[in-house]
Order: structure tokens, then sequence, then C-alpha cells
């Protein structure tokens, strides 16, 4: 056998590629193109996050991976199959979990769980789903009376009742309170590390820099950039801000050039720069405030982040419209 070759004959190339999106295009009526030709893949036991504005494409885009809608031109495969076609094949093997989930309000919590693993195959014991994302406590309460934070961690449980190899998280922790989300996190990671290939969507840019392993920030529709989170923020300048003080102005201080600032702002007294040589940069700086004897107030140094990256491709994109 081939060493390319798994066991059952499938390609361990292709099997380790758990999700392959090629050229992948959705058109809603009325002509408007809402993915544009996107290609990525996702990798067995991966974190994987789809980011961009309101209207970009993510849940155009996740829609189509979970079969929900065909594609209007491209491919996709999912598990090796394509998920529109072959959903029996497909289904039973992934969580969905959408940005909104309509239950009964009636039900209480434990009976919403019931139902749904009435209609999961293999799912696990619905307590032990419920316990997962903190619910546990509120098995008896009917989903009516459940905050927004809790209906999306009802909503969570119910995406893990079926042990997902693929889990699709549209918006997971909107509506969560800071510990909520970061319980999520943990959720999110120990999946991953058991195994299972999760595909998120999220509006949180912290979110996606702590969960992802790789990830692609969408624009109207098509890839602007993917890749890990520091490939991402790879050449984008970091930045410093502080208050200059009394009596002092820009030109007091030395060459900006000779500090390595690749930019800057002034706003009355709040300067801002921007570099790639962050510690050149910051040492020039602070070692000129000692000499000259004056306190940087607010001063806030800070590497390149993913929500300076994901700014700057914004603007980049509107600027080449």
């Amino acid at each position: 056998m081939d060493s390319t070759d798994s066991a059952d004959g499938t390609h361990s190339d292709e099997y380790e590629r758990v999700i392959e999106v090629t050229d992948l295009r959705r058109v809603y009526g009325g002509g408007f193109e809402a993915v544009r030709g996107i290609s990525f893949s996702v990798a067995r036991g991966e974190v994987f996050a789809l980011l961009g504005t309101n209207g970009a494409g993510k849940t155009s885009t996740v829609e189509l991976l979970e079969g929900l809608a065909a594609p209007a031109g491209g491919r996709v495969r999912v598990l090796g199959h394509d998920p529109y076609l072959e959903r029996a094949a497909v289904r039973p093997r992934t969580g969905v979990m959408l940005q909104e989930g309509g239950f009964p309000s009636e039900l209480t919590v434990a009976e919403t769980a019931r139902m749904w693993a009435g209609c999961t195959s293999g799912a696990r014991p619905e307590g032990e789903a419920l316990g997962l994302v903190g619910l546990a406590g509120k098995a008896g309460v009917r989903v009516k009376q459940l905050s927004g934070g809790e209906r999306r961690r009802l909503d969570l449980a119910l995406a893990l009742l079926g042990e997902p190899e693929v889990l699709f998280l549209d918006e997971p922790t909107t509506g969560l309170d800071v510990e909520g989300r970061r319980d999520t996190w943990e959720l999110v990671r120990a999946l991953r590390d058991s195994g299972t290939t999760v595909l998120l969507t999220t509006h949180y840019l912290e979110e996606a820099e702590g969960l992802a392993d790789r990830l692609a920030i969408l624009h109207e529709g098509r890839v602007a950039v993917a890749g890990t989170p520091a490939e991402v923020t790879a050449g984008r300048p970091s930045r410093i801000s502080f208050d200059l003080p009394e009596g002092y102005f820009l030109g007091d201080l030395p060459p900006l050039a000779e500090l390595g600032v690749c930019g800057h702002e002034v706003t009355g007294r709040a300067v801002r720069l921007r570099t790639r040589e962050l510690q050149r940069t910051a040492t020039g700086l602070l070692v000129w405030a000692e000499r000259a004897g004056v306190e940087l107030r607010r001063l806030d140094v800070r590497s390149a982040s993913l929500e300076e990256a994901f700014l700057g491709i914004a603007r980049e994109q509107e600027a080449m419209a």
C-alpha cells in the first residue's frame, strides 16, 4: 500500500483535509453574489475562524458547508462528501450551532435536549451535553425563562449531542457574559484537543486570535487574507500611544524616522506612533523621556494585533473598491 494511503483506502492528505472549499460561489435572488469564489481547507482537529464585517459572506459560506443550500459554483467537501447532495452521509457526523436557535418556549431545557437527542444519531446523554455547557442546574427551567446567554449555551449543547467530528459554530458567544465566553473558549479548546474539527464565525477578534489555529478574513464575499493569526498580523505595524508632557511638542521628540516610526497621528496632546520595529521605537522614546526628565502619561505599547490587521485590511479593501 502506498504510504499516502490509509488502511481503508482513503488518501491520507484528503482525509486530513476535513473541509475543502474550492472557488465557492453563492448567489441569491436578484443576482446578488454573496460569496465570490473563495477557497480554503480545514484540517482534522483544527479550529478555523471565518472573520469579516457584516455582509462579508461568513454565514452564507457556513450554510453551504452545512449543506443547507447548493452552491452556485465551485466545490465544497465535508468529510469527503458533498454536504448538500450527500447530506445523509455528512449530517450525522457534524454538529451545527446557528446564530439563533428556535426552541419551543414551554419545554424545559431537559425536554428540549431530549427531543433533539431523539433526532440525533448516537446521541450522548442529554445530561452530559448540558453539563458540558454549564446548564445542568437549569435542566428543569423552561426555555422562555432562560437569559439570552443561557439560550446560546443550550444551542451549543444541542450541537454537541451527537459527539460530532466537525462542529460549525456561527457566532457562538454572542450574548454571553465574560465568564460564559471564557468557559465556551475552554470547551472549544478541549474539543479540538480531542480531535474535533471546529469552524467558527465570530465578531470578537480576541476570540479568533485566542482560539483559531488558522483563519480567513472575508471582505465582500472574497478572502482578503488567510493564514495563522501570527501570519495575518505579520508585517502590520505595532503602536505606541502617550500624552506629550506640558510644554513639549512633537518636534521636541527625536526624529521619528530615527526611532523607526512609519506613521503617526496627533490629537491635542495625544500622540499615536506606528512602527514595525517596536523595541527600537519604544527604547528610543523612553531614553529620550529619561534624559528630558519627563513622564509620558497614558503610555500604551502594543504589538500588532488581529484587530489592527482586520481594520487595516478593511481600509485597504475599501480604498481599492
